[in-house]
């Protein structure tokens, strides 16, 4: 199937190439390589991190697919993550605000979410005296039945097997149910069944559909804070990035993929790939880190695939795509209410029908978008703050279709798109403005993101932000495998284990033990010498000195600058 021998002298070969420098890919090169595994990462945008990469503009920086991460506490599970990757002396992560890492915006109602279970279950039973049972009772559900999905990997043996349906009676009792229809079970106030349900947002996927274990696993994982690291999600990968190469591993960005070589007539089997440029590369085994449209119908061709898996992939929905507003500004954003924690806005109606009308195919209608994600990193990473411009990520989630027109489009984009563009752009600050009046005379810069641009960078299946679609068809037992029927060929990243920062991270660490026989929890064991650095974002009393040196230097060369005209 290719003029080179595979097996030859003079062929580049390697035991495992890594196809996509998201977090996932990453995370097993770290792991591969350091058991002495010659592993190269093959990127096809011109700088690692897939999501997770910062970029700037108009000199300040923005990273698209990081905005938070949980379990960062000591003996937590991110916390172990990092300091079994190797990576945790290199991160400095800032605490959000411990009284409100979310703020949630519902019409005219607001809630906090607090760092602590307990306040959270104190806060909202203050709220909502007559749900005061409920509350406890379904927030407590959360907890438990996240703790038993958890614990599923270390349940071993004959006699803790032969008890894990008590081990897991939580799990298995709701393990199958839709959020919504456990959320109506056990709570009866719609304000807050909207409060419990507005990290929606953060596996993209409406009440009525989203499966409830899901939902809580999410909100298991901020109960006890939320943080966000030094230098944005870029500074995520260059750890990472270090890490790979410490190891020997070889990273190569502006290097995409065309397709995957393959032999065999009945069993498949992975061999290499086929660049874009026209080279070839050989390989022991194939590690995908693309979502699984693009790696089966594009990388391997659904020819190459058996009827079973053909019929699985013809059935698999992704999850919504995204309208990204980057925004630089020059006002005093604490002065207009904002702080380091996240703000959710949704009008007061019920979550399954905000969705809905987000997700019409005509988002022209309306003067702004109601239902949006705001959050302004030069807050949550003071150490980016030049002391006169702050730095804004406003998100919507929309769907594909309204962008299908021009999905063909070159990076010369037409007239009608760019037009489309600002359309949208006006309709996301008029959106923001709701939240922060005022913002528009204060804008220095503007870009908006699109799902065109996220095929654009990203390459994922229609511009999706979460790979296959957080709903009950596609998750846990119904999920795609990290081994593929192909043989040699493994997968990893948002549509296998889990999806955001932390799940592609574990879900490149567990692809990688399945390649070397171990256990996922012996590659995270966490190093005596590592150590996470935690500050908090709104007591810059704590820091120390080489930060606040770092933020000197910053606001000295920027008051140097001369200020910028707004837009």
């Amino acid at each position: 199937m290719q003029n080179e021998d595979p097996h030859g002298p003079e062929t580049e070969r390697y035991d495992t190439i890594i196809i996509g420098a998201g977090a996932g890919g990453l995370a097993a090169a770290i792991c591969l390589a350091r058991e002495g595994q010659k592993v190269v990462v093959l990127e096809q945008h011109d700088v690692p991190g897939g999501w997770c990469h910062s970029f700037y503009l108009d000199g300040h920086r923005f990273t698209p697919g990081v905005h938070y991460v949980g379990l960062l506490g000591e003996g937590e599970a991110t916390n172990d993550l990092y300091r079994g990757l190797g990576i945790a002396n290199d991160l400095v992560f800032f605490r959000m605000n411990p009284d409100g890492y979310e703020h949630v915006r519902i019409g005219d109602e607001r809630f906090d979410f607090p760092s602590n279970f307990d306040e959270l279950v104190a806060r909202l039973s203050d709220r909502f005296p007559k749900e005061r049972k409920r509350i406890h009772k379904y927030l407590n559900l959360i907890k438990k039945a996240s703790e038993e999905l958890y614990s599923l990997p270390y349940i071993k043996g004959f006699w803790q097997k032969l008890t894990l349906p008590y081990r897991t009676r939580h799990f298995g009792k709701y393990g199958l149910f839709t959020l919504r229809r456990v959320i109506n079970w056990h709570i009866k106030d719609p304000l807050l069944k909207n409060i419990l349900n507005i990290q929606c947002g953060d596996h993209g996927v409406q009440p009525r559909r989203a499966a409830f274990i899901l939902h809580s696993a999410l909100m298991y994982h901020y109960f006890q804070g939320a943080y966000y690291p030094m230098g944005g999600g870029g500074a995520l990968i260059k750890a990472m990035t270090n890490a790979v190469k410490k190891y020997g591993g070889a990273i190569r960005t502006s290097t995409a993929v065309k397709n995957i070589l393959l032999e065999g007539d009945i069993q498949k089997r992975a061999i290499g790939v086929a660049l874009e440029n026209g080279g070839r590369l050989f390989a022991d085994r194939i590690v995908s880190n693309a979502d699984v449209g693009i790696t089966y119908d594009q990388l391997i061709g659904r020819e190459n695939l058996s009827g079973k898996l053909q019929k699985k992939l013809a059935r698999t929905k992704y999850s919504c795509t995204s309208l990204m507003l980057f925004l630089t500004v020059d006002m005093d954003v604490r002065k207009a209410g904002l702080d380091s924690g996240n703000i959710w806005m949704m009008p007061n109606r019920d979550a399954d029908e905000v969705y809905d009308a987000l997700m019409r195919e005509d988002i022209t209608q309306g003067d702004a978008f109601e239902g949006m994600f705001i959050s302004c990193t030069s807050l949550k990473d003071p150490a980016s703050f030049d002391g006169k411009h702050h730095t804004i990520e406003a998100i919507t989630y929309i769907n594909y279709k309204a962008f299908e027109r021009f999905k063909d489009e070159n990076d010369q984009r037409s007239r009608a798109y760019l037009d489309f563009k600002e359309l949208l752009t006006q309709k996301m600050i008029n959106g923001l403005e709701l939240a922060v009046p005022g913002i528009r005379n204060h804008i220095v810069h503007q870009e908006l993101g699109t799902p065109i641009t996220n095929e654009h960078y990203i390459n994922t299946t229609e511009g999706n932000v979460y790979g296959t679609e957080k709903s009950l068809k596609h998750i846990g037992p119904f999920a795609f495998k990290a081994k593929s029927e192909i043989e040699n060929l493994y997968l990893c990243g948002s549509s296998i284990l889990s999806h955001g920062v932390a799940g592609a991270s574990h879900s490149g660490v567990d692809t990688a033990a399945l390649i070397l026989g171990r256990h996922a929890d012996a590659l995270k064991e966490p190093q005596e010498d590592q150590f996470l650095r935690i500050y908090d974002a709104e007591n810059p009393s704590e820091y120390p000195d080489w930060i606040l040196k770092k933020m000197e230097v910053k606001r000295a060369r920027a008051a140097s600058r001369p200020t910028n005209t707004a837009v």
